[in-house]
């Protein structure tokens, strides 16, 4: 085991794949000499070359149609972009095309490629590159979206998706880069696709998250556990799209009371589907309404550090969220 942040993790697990399988291939915008703008590709060029390691002009549409050209064709591309917030160019060539390439062509063409994709706030980023994109993108049949939150879940689950034939949005908290450390294998190993693993083990009630609100909600937990003796179980979803319906349940039906943390706004969100499930699978488990902590529904996330915090879920506000769910 090694001890790594996890950008250190995506970066192990692509280069290690591109070692094992000369199909593998990086392209993006300033992801050559530069290394990309967070360094996650920084050392490629010398290893790998220009030809495996392409700096693409910025044009989102075409690095993820060029993608999606070369997987169809048998290679598997790993396509960069650079923010979460510049994704919506590319958005044709995932929604439309992609998403429906095994579909469209009777299962004779597999679209495998994955699209790396830095998100989320807490950054200072402000509105142009602090978006959540995760609802649109796992609204689609046909992509699978992945949003790690742990150095050893995002090398683990990096590997699966290069590895998968089907086209995976790989979705890495900008925040998590070189915040969040543990420990990872050095070698190859993968971690499941489609699987949630239950990150703290609790009876009062189950904490559905992903993403960097996984680490605001352990603290939370720890919180409300050591002045309150409230054990909250913590379920990290890991994948969203497909979801692990039969964890969540599971925990639901054992704790009776759900909470639902997420960093993107409400209306039609991924907390939307996970409230919906619960609602339909386990309504007369349910020991009390499901709740969401979630930033407010308005557009732009603050430049302003006060405003930014103010909008964004915290350890403080999910242990709120948690006393008033158990005193119900």
């Amino acid at each position: 085991m090694a001890t790594m942040n996890v950008l250190e993790a995506v970066r192990d697990a692509m280069r290690l794949e591109m070692r094992r399988d000369p199909n593998v291939f990086i392209l993006g915008e300033d992801v050559g000499a530069r290394g990309g703008v967070f360094l996650a590709t920084n050392g490629f060029v010398a290893e790998f070359g220009e030809q495996r390691v392409i700096d693409t002009p910025l044009a989102e549409s075409s690095i993820v149609g060029i993608a999606l050209g070369a997987a169809v064709s048998g290679m598997r591309p790993i396509a960069e972009i650079q923010f979460g917030d510049f994704i919506w160019p590319a958005i044709n060539q995932l929604v439309g095309e992609a998403a429906r390439a095994r579909y469209g062509t009777a299962g004779q063409r597999n679209a495998s490629m994955v699209v790396r994709v830095p998100h989320g706030g807490g950054v200072r980023g402000g509105l142009y590159h602090s978006q959540s994109v995760e609802a649109l993108l796992a609204h689609t049949p046909g992509l699978k979206v992945v949003a790690p939150s742990t150095p050893y879940d995002a090398k683990g689950l990096l590997i699966s998706a290069i590895r998968d034939d089907d086209p995976v949005v790989f979705l890495e908290h900008k925040r998590t880069y070189r915040l969040v450390r543990g420990e990872a294998p050095e070698g190859y190993y993968t971690e499941p696709i489609g699987r949630a693993e239950i990150k703290r083990r609790g009876e009062d009630l189950t904490v559905i998250t992903y993403g960097l609100m996984l680490h605001y909600t352990l603290q939370a937990a720890e919180q409300v556990s050591e002045s309150e003796g409230i054990e909250a179980e913590v379920i990290d979803l890991r994948t969203l799209r497909p979801l692990d319906v039969d964890t969540v349940i599971e925990s639901v039906r054992r704790t009776s009371k759900a909470l639902i943390v997420q960093e993107d706004t409400p209306v039609a969100s991924i907390g939307s589907e996970v409230a919906a499930v619960i609602a339909d699978r386990a309504f007369f488990d349910l020991d009390g309404p499901v709740r969401r902590v979630t930033p407010p529904d308005f557009p732009p996330m603050p430049y302003s550090p006060l405003q930014e915090a103010e909008y964004m879920p915290s350890p403080n506000k999910i242990s709120y969220a948690i006393r008033q769910l158990i005193d119900l």
